[in-house]
Parts: C-alpha cells; structure tokens; sequence
C-alpha cells in the first residue's frame, strides 16, 4: 500500500490544533494519524505492517483506521496504473474531508485488487446504509456548510448531526434556512465545530406546522343544520336520510328534565 499525504499536511510540520482536539476519534486514532502524517509521500506499509511495529496490536490498529475513515482523515482508492495492473493508495489528511471516495474500480473481467492492507476482515460487520431522510438530510448539511471552512466535519460528526437535520426539513425548512441559522455570526475560532452546529440545530429548531383551522360552516336554508358548504343539506334534497331528530322543543325539554328529578328523587327516598 502506498501512502500519500495531502497537501496542505507536505506544508506544515505540525498538527492543526483542531486536529489533535478532535474529541470523535479515541487517543488511539489521533496518535495513528499523527504517525501516518509523519511518514515520507509514498510511503510503503500495509496495516499488518502498522501493527506489528507498534504495541497496540492488529485489532486495535484495525479499528483506529475505521475511526480515521469515517471522520474523513484516511482514504483509500484503488486506481490503475499504465500497465493495466491495479494498485491501492492511502490518503491521509489532516483535516478531515467530506467528499466521497474516487476509487478507480475494475473494469467488467478483472479481478478485485481486495482491501489496502492485510488485515484480516470482520465477517458479518457490513455497515448499514443510511435510511432516505438521513441521507438526504447529510447531503443538505454538506450544500450549507459547503462555503464556510471553519466549519468542516468529518463523516462521523455529520452523522451525528443528520437526525437534525432530518427534522428542520421534516418542518419544511429549506437549505437557505439553515444556511440562514448555522453560518452567520461565527466566532473566529471555533473549538468544536460539530458542538456548535448541534446547539444552533437544536436551539433555532422552528416549531412543528400549526393544524389547519377547521372548515367554516353555513346553514341549510331549509333545515337551519350547520353544513360545509351553501345549498341546502343532503337530507333535505333527498340524497341521504334524514336525521334523528334530537328535542322538539321547550315543552319536551322541559317534560324531560321534570322526568329526571322526579327519577332522582325516588332514588334518593329509598
């Protein structure tokens, strides 16, 4: 596996600050990505390799490059050199990157080059793919904050935000809504840009659509119902039955509350 550093970790020797603070990876992870940097462009050494010449051992190795993978430090593409063969490169960063992957994959034929290095897989550990709300909302996190570098996430930390930003959407929030709540206002140095973000998300949440108001009603002209619309009431222009009439009247109102106290009163002498 050859190991490519970017270019802005080739113009500097030391770590960004936010970097080495990034509290989504473990101890581990971050003294992983610091040695990685380290190493010269084009660096030659498999996962295998990474782990025998450490303490730390294979599992732990193998774990820390997921960590720097799904917070967008690491990266590995497959591309195809002059001769045709295939070949695995590592791309390391020190800040994270959102982007997807521009693996160079085999043409129809050819066989799979396999992963970059030699660590053994854990069978059965493939990675769900995101529900349709959740991928939808982490593309329209990545248009707002496509424009403000100081707040770049890694995959991880947008994850983390997506269910959020499902629900700003989910109340018909637009991207210009949020870019309208998230960017304005920065301070100049952010220490946690995720922390930030999660408390503008939940803070400036707007409130769930109000019910539409009930439908105003009208009278029949020739019953006096309440109905929903002007005309007479489809009982009294013979298309549904009529109703059952409730009360006839004062006198009947009147005979029946006379009725319920006599009632009440016989209860009452037993």
């Amino acid at each position: 596996m050859h190991i490519h550093r970017s270019a802005h970790a080739r113009s500097f020797t030391v770590l960004p600050n936010a970097t080495l603070q990034d509290r989504s990876l473990s101890f581990t992870a971050r003294g992983l990505l610091a040695d990685l940097l380290s190493r010269p462009d084009g660096h030659r050494e498999d996962g295998r390799q990474m782990a025998d010449t450490s303490p730390q051992g294979r599992g732990t190795v193998r774990r820390a490059l997921k960590e720097l993978t799904a917070a967008g430090y690491y990266r590995v593409d497959t591309v195809r050199l002059p001769n045709g063969t295939l070949r695995s490169e590592a791309h390391v960063f020190d800040t994270p990157q959102l982007g997807p992957p521009t693996d160079t994959h085999p043409e129809p034929g050819e066989p799979d080059p396999g992963p970059p290095d030699t660590l053994p897989k854990e069978p059965g550990n493939k990675e769900p793919s995101l529900p349709d709300r959740l991928h939808i909302a982490l593309q329209v996190l990545r248009r707002v904050l496509r424009s403000e570098p100081r707040l770049r996430l890694g995959e991880a930390e947008a994850l983390t935000l997506a269910p959020l930003v499902a629900r700003w959407l989910e109340r018909g929030s637009t991207v210009a809504d949020l870019a309208r709540a998230l960017l304005p206002d920065l301070p100049a140095f952010l220490r946690s840009p995720v922390g930030i973000l999660r408390n503008r998300l939940e803070r400036k949440l707007p409130p769930p659509p109000s019910a539409p108001p009930p439908p105003r009603l009208t009278e029949c002209p020739a019953c006096h119902d309440p109905i929903p619309v002007n005309g007479p009431c489809r009982s009294c222009t013979g298309l549904a039955r009529p109703r059952v009439a409730v009360g006839l009247g004062a006198a009947v109102t009147a005979a029946g509350a006379a009725r319920a106290r006599a009632a009440m009163l016989a209860t009452c002498a037993r």
